[in-house]
This record gives structure tokens, sequence and C-alpha cells, in this order.
């Protein structure tokens, strides 16, 4: 269960016009500016749903995953997860939690996909013969046999998105948070992506977010979404939770 009441979360950022003298200026007066990132950010996620968390770019989605991830602390609210606050029992928190950033990696960049997995392996502390049933499974759905044994930097963008989604699930989480899985991708990976993403929720019961701006993502794996909303004004001022009967409203 995942339970979000009244979030808040604000960002001081530094600002300055272009050229040398406002650089050399900033150095002893720096101006800021405050942002906005979440508003009362507030929803309920029940135990193996597949929800869509969608809305404009800057809306705060990927912000949302960070806290429900342990990564931030928010500046006001509550988030509870499982019975845990994120980013006060972390350790424990990230045990069951999965997570694929679309521009982030997890993979280790020069060596073997394996080696990385391996590596994954020591710092979930995951059991040999689960590490094994899981290693095996995951290789076989997601179809790496090919490139397991390849250095990141040499896959391309889909076989690492694949690659990432396999690394994500090997501790067998009980939810998975997918920020823009398939960003970059061709239609047959991305195709391969939504399939094992289903499977995933169907057979191990894993409760699944999706933050993309693919329609066709939300459409083809979420019956419930959650949209972000603003007023004239460009702030954020509700959450809506909508089930998905048809995509003839488009986002």
């Amino acid at each position: 269960m995942i339970e979000l009441k009244n979030i808040n979360k604000t960002f001081k950022v530094a600002r300055r016009n272009a050229g040398f003298r406002e650089a050399a200026k900033s150095f002893f007066h720096k101006e800021y500016e405050y942002v906005k990132a979440l508003d009362n950010i507030t929803f309920t996620i029940p135990e193996g749903e597949m929800v869509g968390y969608i809305g404009p770019n800057g809306a705060g989605k990927s912000c949302t995953i960070k806290i429900m991830s342990g990564i931030l602390n928010p500046d006001s609210g509550t988030c509870v997860i499982n019975g845990r606050t994120p980013w006060k029992d972390r350790i424990n928190h990230v045990k069951e939690i999965g997570v694929v950033f679309g521009q982030r990696s997890q993979l280790w960049w020069d060596v073997p996909v394996v080696d990385s997995f391996e590596l994954l392996k020591d710092i979930y502390k995951i059991d040999e013969k689960q590490y094994k049933q899981s290693f095996d499974e995951l290789v076989s759905l997601l179809s790496l046999e090919s490139i397991i044994k390849t250095p990141t930097r040499q896959l391309s963008l889909g076989q690492r998105m694949r690659c990432e989604v396999a690394a994500s699930l090997l501790h067998n989480p009980k939810i998975l948070f997918l920020d823009e899985p398939t960003i970059g991708l061709d239609a047959v990976s991305k195709i391969a992506v939504r399939e094992f993403i289903k499977y995933i929720n169907k057979d191990r019961k894993t409760t699944v977010i999706l933050t993309t701006h693919d329609m066709q993502d939300i459409e083809a794996l979420t019956k419930r979404i959650i949209l972000t909303v603003y007023d004239a004004a460009g702030f954020r001022y509700a959450v809506f939770t909508a089930k998905l009967y048809s995509m003839a409203i488009r986002c």
C-alpha cells in the first residue's frame, strides 16, 4: 500500500543572466528563485495495482518518485509505503522497491552487464538460490542471452533499458517505480518492455507506478491514471485520479 498525503517540496534555484560579467557578479551576490515542485500531492495506490502518473514537464512526477523511493525528503506531508516512511527507514525500504529512471543508469558503464548484476546481488544481499532463479527468469523473459556479457557502454539504448529493468527486479521487489522507461526506444523494444511489465504485475503481483509522456504506454499498461493539473497562472492546484476507459481524450 502506498499512501501520500499533502506532500510539498520546494527547491531553491540560483539564477543569473548570460555573460562573464554576470558570472563574476554571481560569485559575490547570488540571486535565488524558489520553485514549488510539489504542492499538496495526495493519492493512494493499493497493493498489486499498475497506475500511470502523468502530467506536463516540470509537474513534479520524477520528484514524487524520488520521495517515494527515499532519495528526497519532502518539506511537509506524509508518505507511508508498506508501513514505512521511505526517508526514515531507507535501508529496509529499498529492499522492497525497484526503480528505473529512463535517463539514469544503475549499470556500471565499462563492465559487462552480468558483472553489474553480480554487484547488485551483493548490494541487496540476495540469497544465491534466489539470485540464480531471478537471473535465469529475467534473462529469458527479456531476451538478454546475447548481450549479458557485453559492457554497458556498447549496448544500444533499447538493449540497455531491458538490462536496466532486469537489474531493478533482481531482488524481487514488491513495488516497481518506472520513470519514462521507454524513452527513446524503438517500437519492438517498447513492446518487449510493455509485455514484461504486464507479466511481472500479473505473475508476481508487483505494484507498478509508471511515469511517462508516451500515452500508448499508459493505454497499454494501466487502468487508472494520476494526473497533475495546473490553473491559468501555471500553479499546480490538484491531483486527479481517474479510471482509464479510453484514450479518446488525450492529455
